[in-house]
């Protein structure tokens, strides 16, 4: 017997009610990146920087103030509506280029991606990017392993929200708020570094520099945006596509191939990103073009829209749908003070 909802098929045992599902084996991204490197060689010329990233941040950075300055002046009801529909997609993709600058994939310096990082933060209003570096690394390393995967909901979480529809229907609205709590459980990431501290300081002065010359209107449409960009929003749907199971209990891990990529930086290849966390937005496309007999094989997404609705209705998707495991599978974090270190070093960790 099977589900079918929003044109996907899905078997009634994928997703187990009130537990997460536990696996004994290895992340599948590791094995695939052997594999495919043995049989594509050449795919290692995709590996590099994407220096011309660092335009995307400015520009979008720069369209957000400007746009906190004209809803500054509009009635509060253009505030959220411009929010909601302008922007949350140029916060996601501010989103994205920090998550690009987790890999270092802009610039060579360490530092120069961090910088790069914090100022793609400033319109977020809360100071978040080199946090989110540091526990989206562990993410990659320790997929699955709940006290090291921040990517992975909370037990209490999991068992407050559930499958009901008003408790995902919040836990997207306050996404960024569950995301900060988990942090807490990441014993093996310092809290707080000389870093950390420079992303606070310069988003308060940034912030008090908006409310000061531009008033509360523009601030708070900057703090909207950001919360409709990761939560109560179709591309709130992100977070759900990339590793609930949601078509396959078999796999953990799924892409998005449709045409909110174009305006979330290719963000949606993210079975091609976690094989080759060294390849930059800009060629992901064409790592699944050089590679079809792996990612063609592939179930996929095609609609955040659809997936946003169905996680919100559908009761046998909760944040119990996810895949966690007991053993860190004798991994180790990569190391940041190398971050050009050889993609099978990355890629492979042992």
């Amino acid at each position: 017997m099977k589900i079918c909802c929003f044109n996907f098929t899905i078997p009634l045992n994928v997703m187990t009610q009130n537990q997460f599902r536990y696996s004994e084996a290895a992340e599948p991204h590791r094995k695939r990146t052997r594999e495919i490197l043995s049989e594509h060689p050449e795919i290692r010329h995709l590996i590099g920087k994407n220096p011309y990233t660092i335009i995307a941040i400015l520009l979008l950075t720069g369209a957000m103030i400007a746009l906190s300055y004209w809803v500054s002046m509009k009635s509060w009801w253009v505030v959220f509506l411009v929010a909601y529909l302008i922007g949350a997609f140029a916060n996601h993709a501010l989103f994205v280029m920090i998550h690009e600058c987790s890999h270092h994939l802009l610039f060579k310096k360490r530092s120069w991606n961090y910088i790069a990082a914090i100022i793609a933060n400033l319109p977020h209003t809360l100071p978040s990017a080199i946090s989110f570096i540091r526990y989206h690394i562990k993410h990659h390393a320790f997929q699955g392993v709940h006290e090291l995967d921040g990517d992975l909901p909370d037990y209490w979480e999991a068992k407050l929200i559930n499958n009901s529809f008003l408790g995902k229907a919040v836990w997207l609205l306050l996404f960024p708020v569950f995301q900060t709590i988990r942090t807490f459980r990441l014993k093996e990431i310092k809290p707080v570094d000389g870093w950390i501290v420079t992303n606070m300081v310069v988003q308060l002065a940034f912030d008090v520099a908006i409310w000061v010359f531009w008033g509360p209107k523009a601030f708070f449409f900057l703090l909207i945006s950001f919360f409709f960009s990761v939560g109560l929003h179709p591309l709130g749907a992100r977070w759900i596509q990339e590793h609930y199971l949601t078509l396959d209990e078999k796999q953990e891990t799924y892409s998005y191939y449709g045409p909110l990529n174009t305006v979330a930086f290719n963000v949606g290849f993210h079975n091609e990103h976690h094989d080759f966390p060294s390849i930059p937005w800009n060629k992901l496309p064409q790592l699944k073009k050089q590679a079809p007999a792996y990612y063609d094989s592939l179930l996929s997404h095609t609609s955040w829209t659809k997936l946003f609705f169905r996680f919100l209705f559908d009761k046998n998707v909760s944040l119990y749908s996810r895949v966690l495991r007991k053993e860190r599978n004798k991994v180790v974090l990569t190391d940041e003070s190398k971050p050009d270190m050889d993609l099978v070093k990355e890629n492979e960790l042992v």
